[in-house]
């Protein structure tokens, strides 16, 4: 495994103000490697290995069946985070502990991928399994509430957009490295690393050990070079129930002041459900409807991932010339445009054009739609709205998996799970059009 400073030079801090010091990038760097190891569920787990050529198998009831049982599921965890995630940033605010809940929640997500160790190949255990990954996506989302936060802590309003581009890419690059470890460590030889063999599913029971080590070792740096925030001034801690009473204040006082923001915190929760389900189901519909195999599936990862690493970086620069709603636009328009050809198209080869194009838009609308708040938030204000954008951000998240799985069922095949997301990503843009863009930041000179 690498360690933080083997971290490939394409996710080194890019030419930062003189104003951050070399303590600030180490923070920047530490930062963004919590991406590089959140891969490990994201990519490995989620994406390309475990779910795409194990769990939704043969041995598991088939591709239709078993997706279809992964994709209720996720919609559960959905709700789930719908109805968690928008008070856990709240109390970690209130509470000054946004990195003690990163790392509790992060240490979760790994003991629940490590878990998946457990499930043999026999569809008695495809429910186990389901749940153990929708349960993985609930604390990493938790996580991932106290990471988005942590943005405004090691960036400037002159390099929000560059930063938060690097932790997308870090992200990417970092499911590459995971993805060739995983397949040249343990999928590709007939007798692995540590003499794993392909009985009883154990190559790829073993890849879910490989990640729970790979997600608890990259979240090491961000715990130790980041401090942990402060405490939210003038306020007590509220209880439970009252940190719901206190959210709905903050929204009926969004509703009244600033409205266009609250308008933006409902489209991008949306079209972001749209964009992970993108990456959630595209290697599982690769397999099912598109016919890739083990190898396809892993030198399209990797292909997959170096082109959103790209986006990802790329959308920063963006962000600064053009502004963040026009990189949102442009990319929901290519993401409906390449998934409206996969719909209706067959083999292989078309996949792999439009399948890149949907990986080449997702990183920038990711990234941008993560800035974009950040440009829209008053002075004194940023933290408040970061963190509800942050923690409202899958309020929407079981729409895509539900989506996903009904259509299936509805037209008896996995190929139309597609329109599902299509249709999600659609409303999210119609949302998103009518507001008006964010006033872009002054240039700063680097």
């Amino acid at each position: 495994m690498q360690t933080m400073s083997e971290i490939p030079a394409a996710t080194t801090v890019p030419d930062l103000p003189a104003g951050h010091s070399a303590g600030r990038r180490k923070q920047v760097v530490a930062w963004a490697a919590w991406d590089w190891g959140s891969a490990a569920f994201n990519a490995v787990m989620t994406t390309f290995i475990f779910t795409a050529l194990y769990l939704t198998g043969d041995a598991f009831g088939g591709a239709d069946h078993a997706s279809a049982v992964l994709a209720f599921a996720l919609s559960i965890s959905g709700i789930a985070i719908a109805v968690l995630a928008p008070v856990a940033g709240q109390r970690a605010d209130h509470s000054g502990r946004r990195k003690l809940w990163l790392g509790i929640n992060t240490f979760i997500v790994a003991a629940l991928t490590a878990s998946c160790f457990f499930v043999q190949p026999h569809e008695s255990y495809l429910l186990f399994g389901c749940l153990a990954i929708a349960a993985g996506h609930v604390f990493s989302e938790l996580a991932g509430v106290n990471y988005n936060a942590m943005l405004l802590q090691i960036s400037t309003p002159a390099t929000i957009g560059r930063i938060s581009g690097l932790g997308w890419s870090a992200g990417y690059l970092g499911g590459i490295v995971a993805l060739l470890l995983v397949y040249y460590g343990l999928i590709a030889p007939e007798v692995g690393l540590f003499g794993v063999t392909a009985d009883d599913g154990m190559t790829y029971r073993v890849v879910a050990l490989f990640s729970a080590a790979w997600i608890v070792l990259f979240s090491i740096p961000v715990l130790l070079a980041v401090p942990e925030s402060r405490p939210s001034a003038g306020t007590a801690r509220p209880g439970f129930l009252q940190s719901y009473v206190e959210l709905f204040h903050t929204i009926r006082r969004l509703a009244r002041t600033q409205r266009h923001t609250l308008y933006f915190l409902l489209s991008s929760a949306i079209f972001r459900d749209g964009l992970a389900a993108v990456f959630t189901f595209g290697a599982v519909i690769a397999v099912g409807t598109f016919g890739f195999r083990t190898g396809d599936v892993l030198m399209f990862a990797i292909a997959g991932n170096v082109v959103a690493a790209v986006g990802a970086l790329t959308a920063g620069v963006l962000d600064d010339r053009l502004g963040p709603k026009t990189v949102i636009v442009l990319s929901l328009v290519g993401l409906l445009v390449s998934g409206t050809v996969l719909l209706f198209s067959e083999g292989k080869t078309v996949f792999w054009i439009f399948g890149l194009l949907l990986c080449l838009f997702v990183g920038p609308a990711q990234s941008s739609a993560r800035t974009y708040l950040g440009r829209l938030a008053p002075e004194g204000k940023e933290g408040e709205l970061f963190g509800l954008y942050a923690t409202t951000g899958r309020a929407a998240s079981f729409l895509a998996p539900m989506l996903f799985g009904l259509f299936i069922t509805w037209f008896g095949a996995q190929r139309w799970g597609i329109l599902g997301i299509l249709l999600v990503l659609l409303l999210g843009l119609i949302l998103l059009l009518p507001l008006r863009a964010p006033r872009l930041p002054r240039r700063v000179s680097t």
